[in-house]
């Protein structure tokens, strides 16, 4: 079901996610196809579950949205579940980021080129993984929304003073995006 996603301002995202229950097979399920129809009619290539108001560790990156720029990321869907960074290369890359609780904004962000992770998957199979490119990037952005954090975090202070003005318009309701949105 196609739920709202919260937007900058709402207290959800910046609280740390509390793991998922890997024994609450269906409830996980169900959150897991919320997430894949909010982020289907978003058109974003990532959401993750505190985005639309429940604060568990599950997130979905869907590269295909992507894949006319990152042809490679051409069928790379992922669900992943109770995450874990267990490695993260030294060497960093610098993309625009956006993001579907902060519409209409994008900014620089410096995250490291390839991450190793553990997680959870959509058949509650442990898997782990090494990404590099857009991928990593995906990943990391989503997962740091399990932890409270926003993209708009990692940019340097002169951008964050010249982005303040349209975070307090985000944050007081004075943003219309094309999907379903909500502030609390």
């Amino acid at each position: 079901m196609i739920q709202p996603i919260y937007l900058y301002g709402s207290e959800v995202l910046r609280k740390k996610a509390e793991p998922a229950d890997l024994e609450k097979k269906e409830a996980l399920k169900s959150l897991i196809q919320d997430l894949k129809d909010t982020l289907e009619r978003a058109d974003g290539c990532g959401l993750a579950a505190p985005q639309i108001g429940v604060s568990q560790r599950v997130v979905i990156v869907d590269g295909d949205v992507v894949s006319d720029v990152y042809d490679y990321l051409k069928g790379f869907k992922r669900v992943i579940i109770n995450p874990e960074i267990l490695e993260e290369s030294e060497e960093k890359t610098t993309y625009s980021e956006g993001c579907l609780s902060i519409p209409n904004l994008y900014c620089d962000v410096v995250r490291p080129a390839k991450i190793t992770i553990r997680y959870h998957n959509e058949d509650f199979q442990e898997v782990t993984e090494t990404l590099d490119k857009f991928a990593a990037r995906m990943v990391q952005h989503e997962l740091s929304h399990l932890d409270g954090n926003l993209f708009t975090d990692n940019v340097p202070p002169i951008r964050k003073k010249m982005i303040s003005g349209k975070l307090q318009n985000i944050a007081k309701g004075k943003v219309h995006p094309h999907y379903n949105s909500k502030l609390k």
